[in-house]
């Protein structure tokens, strides 16, 4: 069943980063994020209380409470910089940079969570790694540096604090429903979210929000639930070293709805960094 889950989170994933393009063309980064977080934050709880879980958060031990507050913390400087990073930058080159955070939680979670790691695996990390690489190149060669620069730093910053959100979201959940441990998470993002808006005085922005993009935006937000409620699910259940992979394959999604939608078309350098990309994560999923 984790297969499933981790399959769909994948699915609403993809579709997700187009939403959220579809909603930053004049709207600030860090208010979609913020106004995202509560559409998410709603859905989560109306789970949980679907699922009858509200009942077990005064038996969650301080340990695992402090795993979800940090966990949700790295979640939402994730949000933060994946958001501005697509609001400057390509999908197509943006999402390649941020899947490549599947290397960085492998590696943590064999020092962290003791999986371990087979050559066949450590060959994908390679195909994954080479793959981005080609991904991310320059479209033409009057791309402005400091442009490249600013989408490219927050795409590797999203894609760090990603695996961070894995790893402690995998210690954190443990022995908690997996909706409750989801709905605690989307708080403290919320939290976030809505402070680096007033601290950077963008909420003077809110009230000029084109009604098109906000409806796209909450749209984002409906999708990013479903896939963190089906990503927590399938972690709960299945290894995070596998279960992060098949999540990164909403690449294939991603890239399909940008052609589209916004017609950002592959180069053929860009086409064989993602096959290289999905062989890579699929090559993680050969038991060996």
């Amino acid at each position: 069943m984790w297969i499933l889950f981790a399959f769909g989170s994948a699915l609403f994933a993809g579709v997700t980063s187009v939403l959220a393009k579809c909603g930053i063309r004049k709207t600030d980064s860090n208010v979609a994020t913020a106004i995202r977080t509560v559409v998410v934050l709603l859905f989560s709880w109306v789970m949980v209380l679907i699922a009858g879980s509200a009942g077990t958060i005064t038996q969650i031990s301080a340990r695992t409470w402090v795993f979800l507050i940090l966990s949700g913390l790295a979640t939402g400087a994730s949000w933060l910089c994946y958001f501005r990073a697509i609001q400057t930058g390509d999908i197509n080159r943006v999402v390649p940079v941020d899947k490549s955070s599947t290397v960085l939680t492998i590696l943590l979670a064999l020092i962290f969570l003791r999986e371990g790691i087979t050559w066949v695996k450590a060959i994908a990390v390679v195909a994954i790694a080479a793959g981005t690489y080609l991904m991310i190149q320059k479209k033409d060669a009057g791309e402005a540096q400091a442009s490249r620069r600013t989408w490219l730093l927050y795409a590797i910053l999203s894609a760090v604090f990603a695996s961070l959100s894995a790893i402690l979201g995998k210690v954190g959940i443990a022995g908690v429903e997996s909706n409750l441990g989801t709905a605690i998470r989307t708080c403290v993002v919320l939290v976030m979210a809505w402070v680096v808006v007033f601290a950077t005085g963008a909420q003077h922005g809110l009230r000029g929000i084109p009604k098109g993009e906000l409806g796209f935006i909450c749209l984002s937000g409906l999708a990013t639930g479903a896939s963190w409620l089906c990503y927590y699910k399938a972690l709960q259940m299945g290894p995070a070293s596998a279960v992060v992979p098949i999540d990164k394959l909403s690449i294939l999604v991603t890239v399909a709805f940008s052609f589209f939608v916004f017609h950002e078309k592959l180069s053929k350098k860009a086409a064989a960094g993602l096959v290289l990309i999905v062989a890579g994560t699929l090559a993680m999923l050969i038991p060996v």
